[in-house]
């Protein structure tokens, strides 16, 4: 028994060496932010556009070490194949790991979106918006929990700072004239 205590010590440091250190900061994406947030309002077409939103997702998606993106890669993996418990556990260890890295907050809330948990999907796109305010999918993913919340007007005025950001976001269908902004199912 002693000696398998004594490998354990020696095994589970090997295993995450990562983590016994602190994640670095994230880098300051800003400039880079604001650039593609321009270019998108500025965008002619839909091709043009949903191509600079996908520029946008290859800046969010970039963890700070590569410890980081090994967890945000594995997150997502399971979150892709459906296994929402094993993402969320995932985008925890991401979020424990780099409290400042505003992706890790953003994709555990679409987790909580997704396993319908809108409280606490709040709370998290909240902490990614303190960190990143123009994380564009973290403001309509605001909105889309707001609305499943009941909370109509607070999710329009979510929706319009989303939209405002990225005019080509497919949510931007929702804030149509006479289009319904409220719960799944529910008109108001």
């Amino acid at each position: 028994m002693r000696i398998l205590f004594t490998m354990a010590l020696v095994i589970v440091p090997v295993l995450t060496p990562a983590f016994a250190a602190d994640c670095p900061a994230p880098a300051d994406v800003s400039a880079e932010m604001q650039d593609l947030i321009a270019r998108a309002n500025d965008a002619p077409d839909l091709r043009e556009g949903r191509g600079i939103s996908n520029e946008m997702w290859q800046v969010w998606l970039r963890a700070p070490d590569e410890a980081a993106q090994a967890v945000l890669d594995r997150g997502m993996s399971r979150r892709d194949s459906y296994d929402f418990q094993g993402a969320y556990q995932e985008f925890t260890r991401l979020t424990e790991y780099c409290p400042d890295y505003a992706e890790g907050w953003n994709q555990r809330a679409y987790i909580n979106y997704l396993r319908e948990n809108y409280a606490a999907a709040l709370e998290d796109l909240d902490r990614a918006l303190a960190l990143q305010p123009h994380h564009v999918a973290a403001q309509s993913g605001r909105g889309l929990t707001l609305m499943q919340m009941g909370r109509t007007e607070e999710a329009r005025a979510q929706m319009l700072a989303a939209v405002a950001n990225n005019p080509w976001l497919s949510e931007a269908a929702l804030l149509a004239k006479g289009a319904p902004l409220g719960p799944v199912g529910e008109d108001i």
